[in-house]
């Protein structure tokens, strides 16, 4: 286990009618609010209007912007920095799913800075200073209610990035799993997806391995996969719902253990931004292929991979052969929750490889990722292509 710095210093409020201490909970951050939504759907069902008679009861007034759309845009992030500093709004509430959230801590981060709030995302700057966010959670996926991280895609360019700060980290999430029983299927099936890859990631990272974080992540994994498909045919199981909510939010805030390789996460990025997938679901493609390309750099982890997570027997198998059949488990089990994990069975041309790989490197210095095994150019149209 490599030497780590970890803080998660977010307060979480999980169970029933958790969204109802909004606003005492927001009274101590601040005293005027600009709500961030997508959606409709918080409208239509009475979450807003919950949330809001909270915040107003509570003594704070605030002001709305909605429209946060899957792949969250820049535009509008930019939009809402200047809604904060023209109303001077002190603090953000973030009512939904990652993208949601990633907006909010894009504006954070962006009202106090004078230049343009991109800088974040390549690297050109370092975050000082962010208003202080709070989360109503609706989808549990990123984890992006407990952790530092923001991602977010640039329409100029079409670049998907990411930027991080501990000034990020939420003041408080509030965790009701019953807001998730309305989740459309697909949904629940891509967001589970996303939840086991934030682990897999973290899985397959050279110099991490611990008898107890190997625990953590495979006990976390087998969670979505019993849950996930309990979600699906009944939706409105709390237990389950229970279950995939604090996964989502425990895979992706370094309970699991600092670091992680995220090659998968950088190639779905690509077919997300410039395709328009869900990111769970360009996830289940990355995934697939990219261990099909990787696992000779450690057979052996793959292979305990498909032991520990999968259960494959590994009588009368090779070391490969144990190895070969977890992805395949894996594949499956995407294809189960009704997920393709090929390009061509999702409606994405194959022509755009070397574009999306020139992408995927644009501002790196010739690879990407590198903690389970470097990307290079010809490595991610290989990826790409084992993935068609």
């Amino acid at each position: 286990m490599r030497d780590f710095v970890y803080q998660m210093p977010t307060k979480v409020i999980f169970g029933r009618e958790a969204e109802l201490q909004a606003g005492e909970q927001a009274a101590l951050c601040g005293k005027r609010a600009l709500v961030i939504y997508g959606s409709s759907r918080v409208k239509e069902s009475g979450l807003l209007e919950r949330v809001e008679a909270s915040l107003a009861a509570a003594g704070l007034s605030y002001i709305e912007l909605s429209g946060v759309q899957s792949n969250p845009l820049m535009g509008l992030a930019r939009e809402g920095i200047e809604l904060c500093r023209r109303e001077r709004a002190d603090l953000l509430l973030a009512v939904g799913g990652g993208s949601v959230i990633d907006t909010a801590k894009t504006i954070a981060m962006g009202v106090p800075y004078t230049g343009d709030v991109w800088d974040f995302f390549m690297g050109r700057a370092q975050v000082a200073a962010a208003l202080p966010l709070g989360v109503v959670l609706t989808v549990p996926a990123t984890a992006s209610e407990t952790n530092r991280i923001t991602v977010m895609t640039n329409e100029d360019g079409g670049l998907k990035r990411s930027a991080g700060s501990p000034l990020l980290y939420p003041v408080f999430s509030l965790l009701n799993p019953e807001l998730s029983f309305t989740l459309p299927p697909y949904q629940t099936a891509v967001t589970s997806i996303d939840i086991m890859a934030h682990t897999f990631e973290r899985y397959f990272d050279h110099g991490i391995e611990s008898d107890l974080l190997d625990g953590i992540k495979e006990a976390l994994l087998k969670a979505v996969m019993k849950n996930a498909p309990l979600a699906l045919t009944e939706p409105e199981n709390y237990e389950a719902r229970s279950e995939l909510m604090w996964a989502a939010s425990v895979s992706h805030n370094e309970m699991t253990g600092i670091g992680g390789d995220y090659g998968s996460h950088k190639l779905g990025h690509e077919l997300s931004a410039g395709y328009g997938l869900a990111h769970g679901h360009s996830l289940a493609i990355a995934m697939v292929a990219w261990s099909k390309y990787v696992m000779d750099e450690d057979v052996g982890r793959f292979a305990r991979f498909a032991r520990q997570v999968w259960d494959v027997d590994p009588a009368g198998k090779t070391e490969r052969q144990t190895a070969e059949e977890g992805i395949a488990r894996l594949d499956a089990f995407c294809r189960s929750l009704g997920v393709p994990t090929t390009m061509h069975e999702s409606g994405i041309p194959s022509d755009g490889i070397e574009a999306m790989a020139d992408k995927m490197l644009y501002n790196s210095p010739g690879w990407v990722c590198g903690n389970f095994r470097k990307l290079y150019k010809e490595d991610i149209m290989a990826i790409y292509e084992l993935a068609k």
